[in-house]
């Protein structure tokens, strides 16, 4: 079904060597859909109109199936440029879903279509009146639906291989799928033709089980996306190991994804060494969150939280006393007083629900200032470890 959506991926898949620049391409794509939905237009018409005329439900049907995909097309051309509008005040995320919601929309209407054409045929089946046979110049319609459809294959196909599209390629196997239903109604009508009338309901409520089987695709693939269903278990694997194994990543406890338009969101937590500064944890989020996009393309947005320790089970650290609160209270006690004058800096270190302190010192204190600190300390319970780091001042 369309698909024009993913188009900005597809530059991704050309080989560096080909000679065709985006825009060649771009014209290229937009020439071969215009083509495309210009002659689906006028058979789509002319099938359900002849379809009235002639008394063939078959036609009527396959009419609808050709219309569904226009519609689809524009809907998809109109929504991704909707889509992709820059991210503003209102949608901070940016308007992807968009399309995700015009699809929805869309499948809801082709599955309503479906199940009209679907109930019409069953009913003209069984209502006991004798089953209007389909006039033979319905054949004739038939058949230039299977040819106009299979020159769309045939023309779009030399186009995407030219260009190396694969979204093309998508396209133009649609247009033959296409074919292949106006060939069973063709089958349907013919058959209608030599005496078993039944033949053409039958091959209308056919083409209604291939619209219902389109609409549902659609359907299925954007509520999944809009109750935020993650990738795939085994790309978020591939994902999970790749970050696992750049440099400085420690663990990584919890990756979340989910898709947005055509994007991939994704949020990680990342173990890292607790002792490291915040600058250099930041620099690791920032290389994993570079390499990440350049090896999945998909991947618009990533959030990384950057862990000391695996905080997913407990949070040992929550209930410790901030960096404020701990000098206060050692402030407050007189056998800290002889080593006051000597710190010039405080590192604090809070992992496993304790607090390590280290001391960066101007001149070197005397013992006993250092010893009498030490125990003022260690009255404090959640304090575990202290160095004490002289700083050498040259003067």
């Amino acid at each position: 079904m369309g698909g024009h959506h993913h188009s900005h991926h597809v530059e991704k898949i050309l080989p560096e060597t080909t000679h065709i620049s985006r825009e060649e391409r771009q014209s290229a794509t937009r020439k071969v859909t215009l083509v495309g939905a210009a002659l689906n237009t006028v058979l789509s018409l002319a099938q359900i109109a002849g379809g009235f005329l002639t008394q063939s439900q078959a036609l009527i049907a396959d009419g609808f199936h050709t219309l569904s995909d226009l519609v689809s097309d524009f809907v998809v051309l109109f929504a991704s440029h909707l889509a992709h509008q820059e991210a503003d005040d209102n949608h901070p995320y940016g308007h992807g879903r968009i399309e995700t919601l015009a699809t929805v929309i869309l499948g809801l209407m082709l599955a309503g279509v479906a199940v009209a054409i679907f109930m019409q045929a069953w009913g003209r089946m069984f209502s006991g009146v004798p089953l209007p046979i389909p006039q033979p110049i319905a054949l004739a319609f038939a058949a230039a639906a299977i040819i106009g459809k299979e020159a769309l294959y045939h023309y779009t196909m030399r186009t995407a291989k030219r260009v190396n599209s694969p979204m093309l390629k998508a396209n133009a196997w649609h247009h033959r799928s296409d074919a292949i239903s106006s060939v069973i109604v063709l089958l349907g009508i013919a058959g209608a033709q030599f005496g078993y009338p039944w033949l053409d309901p039958v091959a209308a409520m056919v083409v209604a089980a291939m619209i219902l089987y389109m609409a549902a695709q659609l359907i299925m693939e954007s509520t999944s996306e809009l109750v935020d269903t993650g990738l795939a278990p085994e790309e978020v694997q591939e994902i999970h190991d790749f970050i696992a194994d750049i440099e400085g990543v420690e663990n990584v406890h919890l990756l979340r994804t989910r898709r947005m338009g055509g994007n991939v969101l994704a949020d990680a937590h990342l173990q890292v060494n607790g002792r490291i500064s915040v600058s250099e944890g930041h620099f690791i989020s920032d290389q994993v969150m570079h390499r990440l996009r350049k090896r999945f393309p998909d991947i618009k947005d990533v959030i990384i939280h950057i862990d000391p320790e695996d905080d997913e089970t407990a949070h040992p650290s929550q209930n410790l006393p901030s960096r404020e609160e701990l000098l206060a209270t050692l402030q407050a006690m007189p056998a800290t007083a002889a080593l006051w004058p000597a710190i010039d800096d405080f590192t604090l270190h809070y992992n496993d629900g304790k607090i390590q302190l280290e001391l960066m010192l101007q001149e070197t204190p005397s013992p006993e200032a250092i010893r009498t600190f030490q125990q003022a300390c260690d009255s404090i319970t959640c304090i575990e470890h202290l160095g004490f780091f002289t700083k050498l001042v040259h003067s």
